[in-house]
This record gives C-alpha cells, sequence and structure tokens, in this order.
C-alpha cells in the first residue's frame, strides 16, 4: 500500500452518502482533477480486459496532459511546505492527539520526499514514448484510436494481461509520487474542518467567508436518499447554492422551491 493509500483510507467510512465538492481555486481544480483521473487510472490498470487497458492508456495521458501545463510539481511541493508547516504549528495546541498528528506528518515528510526526488524533468520518459505519443496524437480524433488507425495499439491490446499490466505499472510509476502527493494533500484539506448542519430557504443557500481566511474547497453532504443534487457558484470570499431537482435526462432539472438540510464544509 503506498504512503497516498495509507492516509486516504479513512476516507471511506462516509462514502454511502451523497457528497459534492467545489474547488475555489485554480490550484485546487487541477488537484481534484488530478485525484478524479489517478484513481480511474489505477482502478482500471487491474482489470483483465482490453477496454479497460484503453481506459488506463486514457487515463494516463490525460494526467500527463495536465501534468504539462505549469509548474504543477512545484505547486505540489509548495502545498505540502504550507501544510507541514501548519502541523508543526498544531504540536503546541492542547488537546492533540501528538501520535496521530506525528504519523501524518511522517506520511507528508514522505511523499514531500519522493515528489523531491524525481526532479523537474520527470515527465521525460512518457513525453519521449513514441507508442504513447501515436495514441495521444490520435485520440483527438474521435474514434481516432480504433483498429485501422494505430495498429500496433491493436496489436498491444492483444497481449497478455500480464504484458498489457506491467507496461502499465510501469507509466504509472512515473506519475505516482506527484499524484501519491496530491491524494495526501486532499485528504489533509478534507478533514481539515468539521462539517455544520445548514438550511437551504426555498432551495437557495448564500455564504460570505471571512477575506483573512483561505479556503480551498466546498463540500456539501446530502442525506441519505436525497433526489437533489446542489448547484455551486462563488469564489474564495463568497458561493451560493442552489439545489436542483432531477426528474430524467430528457427533462431540465428545476430548483426546488422546498427548504433543504444539507452538511457544509469549508476547507
Amino acid at each position: 500500500m503506498t504512503q497516498a493509500a495509507e492516509i486516504t483510507a479513512q476516507q471511506t467510512a462516509g462514502a454511502a452518502l451523497p457528497l459534492y465538492e467545489q474547488p475555489l481555486n485554480e490550484r485546487m481544480r487541477t488537484f481534484l482533477r488530478l485525484e478524479f483521473l489517478y484513481r480511474r487510472l489505477c482502478f482500471q490498470a487491474e482489470k483483465n480486459s482490453s477496454w479497460a487497458s484503453r481506459d488506463a492508456v486514457d487515463g494516463l495521458l490525460d494526467i500527463v496532459a495536465i501534468l504539462s501545463r505549469g509548474d504543477v510539481r512545484g505547486d505540489v511541493l509548495k502545498e505540502l511546505e504550507r501544510q507541514l508547516f501548519m502541523l508543526e504549528r498544531l504540536q503546541q495546541a492542547d488537546d492533540i492527539d501528538t501520535a496521530r498528528l506525528q504519523g501524518v506528518t511522517r506520511k507528508l515528510q514522505g511523499l514531500r520526499g519522493n515528489l523531491s526526488a524525481i526532479g523537474p524533468k520527470y515527465l521525460q520518459e512518457l513525453k519521449d514514448n513514441e507508442f504513447l505519443n501515436a495514441i495521444r496524437h490520435r485520440s483527438s480524433i474521435p474514434g481516432g484510436t480504433c483498429a485501422f488507425d494505430i495498429p500496433e495499439y491493436t496489436h498491444w491490446l492483444r497481449q497478455s494481461m500480464e504484458r498489457r499490466a506491467a507496461d502499465v505499472a510501469n507509466w504509472i510509476e512515473v506519475v505516482r509520487p506527484l499524484c501519491d502527493a496530491v491524494m495526501g494533500l486532499l485528504w489533509i484539506v478534507r478533514n481539515s474542518r468539521q462539517p455544520g448542519k445548514r438550511i437551504a430557504q426555498a432551495g437557495v443557500y448564500q455564504h460570505t467567508m471571512s477575506r483573512e481566511t483561505i479556503n480551498g474547497l466546498i463540500r456539501i453532504t446530502l442525506p441519505e436518499g436525497a433526489e437533489l443534487y446542489p448547484e455551486i457558484s462563488g469564489s474564495q470570499h463568497r458561493f451560493s447554492v442552489r439545489f436542483m431537482q432531477w426528474r430524467s435526462g430528457e427533462v431540465k432539472p428545476t430548483q426546488t422551491t422546498d427548504d433543504v438540510e444539507f452538511e457544509l464544509t469549508i476547507c
């Protein structure tokens, strides 16, 4: 089990309740997208299916595309440093579980060490891979990776599960230190605040935050079986939530006029 897997193991406890998240800045948007793609990649990589291998490769190429824009590695390292500084300050507070705090600190330090070790040119191996480059080039065309477009890809997909899994595992190792670090950071962010109960009057809730507080993520949890979903819009200082009713894909969703109880976490 990786360090990120250990640090995120507790997330499954409340997975049954409908939960929606909204990033409040570009860095958090990038982190959430990477987490989504990384989870999808790791899930599909373990399946014995050529279609799953296709999906894993697509997810990997999407991750590489995101990581190629700007200095994502530098942003993650800065955020790790910030979180470690905040954890160090917590050691002086009363009523702190010192053993747990030290455990989380060690895990973040490990993630930071692994990410620092790969260096700024860690993606070059994947960027120079002609096989992946051919798939990336054709992926911009709808249906561009079908059998007659890239015979080499089709041939690879017909290899044994063991061969395909080994190749995908090698590619994942290139991005794993960064993706594991993102997973660890998101665990810290999500668990940094406690949820509070709120009521959306006639399906609408508005909130203004202190300008002195740095927030990056909104989390909304609905009761089990809720037939609504939230539309969230806003920025780091204020946001609004509208709760929508969904009936079918053929009917436009409408805002509920009922009061809605929900739990809000601003991280």
